[in-house]
């Protein structure tokens, strides 16, 4: 079985910010998958289908993306899967608008959604997909800036990067993180 958590902050008001790819990564995943139904569970709203067999479960918490490892820690918990298992989709400042990156482990780089996650579970290796979403400008608030929706010029860029993002996904299920880094990265 497999996990794919995406980050996000739940509600209307946060639809289509930069905060909210991981949010858009599994609702992408989820059509190209035929979820057909989701269920609010573990503080978080719950998908499930398989891929070649194998069961995966993709994961929106309904915490806020600062608190989603209240979602995610749980659910690990009742299904007992190894965290290799666990593919965790962000936004990420540090990385050009558009890019992508897969890694197996490493520091939550200030995304405090990723960073609750890794302090809930006790660790920090753990599969992870970003999403970049550039710098904030030096005038805007790191926390203004992430609940922004993007601009008309960053949004083809965007829409490639969540499909792109998809496929890396679907790629790490089928044949595993080091396929899906040699891939997309």
């Amino acid at each position: 079985m497999k996990i794919i958590v995406g980050l996000g902050n739940p509600g209307k008001k946060y639809a289509g910010t930069r905060h909210n790819l991981g949010f858009e990564v599994i609702d992408a995943l989820a059509t190209k998958l035929g979820v057909a139904r989701i269920q609010a569970k573990f503080d978080a709203e719950i998908g499930d289908s398989s891929i070649d067999g194998e069961k995966v479960l993709l994961v929106r918490p309904l915490t806020y993306m600062n608190l989603s490892g209240r979602a995610v820690r749980p659910i690990i918990d009742f299904y007992q899967l190894p965290l290799s298992e666990l593919l965790v989709i962000c936004d990420d400042l540090s990385l050009p608008t558009g890019k992508i990156r897969i890694r197996g482990q490493g520091s939550a780089g200030g995304q405090k959604g990723l960073q609750n996650i890794c302090d809930l579970l006790g660790t920090n290796v753990f599969p992870r997909l970003r999403i970049g979403i550039g710098a904030a400008p030096p005038q805007w608030d790191a926390a203004d800036y992430v609940l922004s929706q993007f601009n008309k010029d960053e949004t083809s860029v965007i829409a490639d990067a969540i499909s792109r993002a998809t496929d890396a996904a679907i790629i790490w299920m089928k044949s595993g993180l080091v396929a899906a880094m040699n891939q997309y990265n």
